[in-house]
C-alpha cells in the first residue's frame, strides 16, 4: 500500500499541466492584455506598453515615458467528457477547472537616451483542476493546484534608433498541491483513501531579447525565455480509511522539474497610419519532460523495498505556436484588435492522463484600446479557445497490487473563454 501512496507523488510535477490554459502544456500566455487582443501575434515586436518587459525586454527602449501597466485575465473553462469507462465506476461531470484569475504588473522608466529600466511581475505557468467527488478517474488524479510567480528586474540598451537589446533575470517561485484517491486493498473501489502532496521551490532564469527597426514601418523582435530548473521539496500526507494502517503518516518527498525554454520570433508592420499587422511563431522545448522522477525519504525498506526512487514516463515533444493579428486605429482615442492562433499540444496518446487531457488548440481573439488622454490607456480583450478531442487510455495491471488503479478511458472536448483588462498610466 505504501508503494501506491508514493507512486502517486510522481504526479505533483505533472500537475502543472492544465487542460484549458491559453498556451500549450502548462504555460500561460496571459502576460499582456494588449497582446491578448491580437492573439499574442507580434508579442516580441510590438512594444506597445510596459508589458514588453515580458514580451521582449529590448522593447522598453521604444517607451519614451515612465509608465506602469497593471491588469489581469480571467479564464472560464469547459470540458465535456464522453465515452467514459472505469474499472471502479464513478461520475464524469468534467467541470474540473474553476474560475481562474491571472494577474500581471509592469513598470518601465527611461534612464537616458540609451538605457531603460523595467520591472515585471507575472505568472508564466500555472493551473487549478478540481474534479468532483467520485470522479471515475480519481485514482489517476482528483485535484491539482500549482502556480508559478515570476519577478523580473530588467534593463535595455538602444544602440541607435534601429537596434536595441534587453535582458532580465527572472526569480521564479513555484508552489503546488496535489490530491488523488487511492484504493483500499480490503475493498477495492470503496472507502477510498486520499493522498495529498505539497511542494515548493524558488529558482532563477532569464529573459533576453533583441528588437530591430528593419524599415520605417517594420519591426522584428526575437525573445528567448530560459529554462528554469526546480527541485520541489515537500511532503506526502495520507488520509482516510483507504489507509487504515498508514492513515496520518507523512513522508518527505522531493522531485526535479524543468520548465522549458522558448523562443519567440515576431514581426510588426504598420501598413499605413491606421492599420498595423502582426505575425509570430513560438518554439517551446517541451521534450525536456521525458519522465518524472521522485525521491522519497523515510520509506521503510522492509515494507516497501525499492521505493527510494520511482520514475513515470511522460515523453512530451517540442511544440510550435503560430499567430497572426491586426490592429486598426479608429481615431486618436480608440484602437481595435483581432487575432488568430494555433498551438500544438506536447502530450501523446500513450501517456496522456486525466491531469493532462489536452489536444492541439486554436483560438480567436478580439480587443480594444481606449486612450482618453496621452497619459492613460485602458485595454480590454476577449479570447475563445477550442481543442481537438483528446483521448485518455490509462490502465494498470491487477497483478501489481501496489500500483493497481484499474483503468480509465474517456474522450475530452475542451474549450475556454478568456477575458482581460489592463490600465497603462504614463508619468
Amino acid at each position: 500500500m505504501k508503494k501506491v501512496i508514493l507512486k502517486t507523488s510522481l504526479s505533483v510535477a505533472v500537475a502543472v499541466a492544465s487542460t484549458q490554459l491559453f498556451a500549450s502544456g502548462f504555460a500561460l500566455n496571459e502576460q499582456s492584455i494588449s497582446g491578448m487582443g491580437t492573439g499574442f501575434a507580434g508579442r516580441s515586436s510590438s512594444a506597445d506598453d510596459a508589458s514588453t518587459v515580458f514580451g521582449n525586454p529590448a522593447g522598453m527602449s521604444r517607451l519614451k515615458r515612465e509608465q506602469v501597466t497593471v491588469g489581469g485575465a480571467a479564464i472560464i473553462a469547459k470540458t465535456d467528457i464522453s465515452n467514459a469507462s472505469s474499472t471502479f465506476g464513478g461520475s464524469n461531470d468534467g467541470d474540473m477547472v474553476p474560475f481562474v484569475g491571472v494577474p500581471m504588473g509592469y513598470y518601465v522608466k527611461p534612464i537616458d537616451e540609451n538605457w531603460t529600466f523595467g520591472f515585471g511581475m507575472y505568472a508564466p505557468f500555472g493551473l487549478v483542476t478540481d474534479y468532483e467527488n467520485g470522479f471515475a478517474g480519481r485514482y489517476f488524479g482528483s485535484k491539482s493546484e500549482v502556480q508559478v510567480v515570476t519577478l523580473q528586474p530588467t534593463i535595455s540598451y538602444a544602440f541607435n534608433d534601429k537596434v536595441s537589446i534587453g535582458f532580465g533575470p527572472t526569480i521564479n517561485r513555484i508552489d503546488g498541491t496535489l490530491e488523488s484517491a487511492s484504493l483500499n486493498a480490503g475493498s477495492l473501489g470503496r472507502n477510498d483513501g486520499k493522498v495529498k502532496i505539497s511542494g515548493d521551490d524558488t529558482a532563477i532564469g532569464y529573459n533576453v531579447g533583441i528588437l530591430v527597426q528593419a524599415t520605417d514601418r517594420t519591426r522584428v523582435g526575437l525573445t528567448y525565455h530560459s529554462m528554469v530548473d526546480y527541485k520541489l521539496e515537500g511532503d506526502t500526507k495520507i488520509q482516510g480509511s483507504g489507509f487504515s494502517v498508514f492513515s496520518g503518516s507523512k513522508f518527505d518527498a522531493s522531485l526535479k522539474i524543468k520548465t522549458p525554454e522558448s523562443v519567440d520570433l515576431s514581426v510588426t508592420h504598420e501598413l499605413d497610419d491606421n492599420w498595423t499587422l502582426y505575425a509570430g511563431s513560438t518554439f517551446t522545448r517541451w521534450s525536456r519532460l521525458e519522465a518524472i522522477t521522485v525521491n522519497n525519504k523515510g520509506v521503510p525498506a522492509a515494507l516497501a523495498p525499492g521505493l527510494g526512487q520511482i520514475s513515470e514516463e511522460q515523453n512530451w515533444h517540442d511544440t510550435w505556436a503560430h499567430a497572426i493579428g491586426a490592429a486598426y486605429k479608429v481615431n486618436k482615442e480608440w484602437t481595435l484588435r483581432a487575432g488568430f492562433s494555433v498551438d500544438q499540444s506536447p502530450t501523446n496518446n500513450v501517456n496522456r492522463s486525466p491531469r493532462i487531457p489536452t489536444g492541439d488548440r486554436k483560438a480567436i481573439s478580439l480587443g480594444a484600446g481606449w486612450s482618453p488622454s496621452e497619459d492613460m490607456t485602458i485595454d480590454v480583450a476577449y479570447s475563445y479557445l477550442w481543442e481537438e478531442d483528446a483521448k485518455i487510455n490509462m490502465t494498470t495491471s491487477a497483478a501489481d497490487r501496489a500500483h493497481f488503479k484499474g483503468s480509465y478511458n474517456a474522450k475530452y472536448e475542451n474549450s475556454a473563454h478568456g477575458l482581460g483588462a489592463s490600465l497603462t498610466y504614463r508619468f
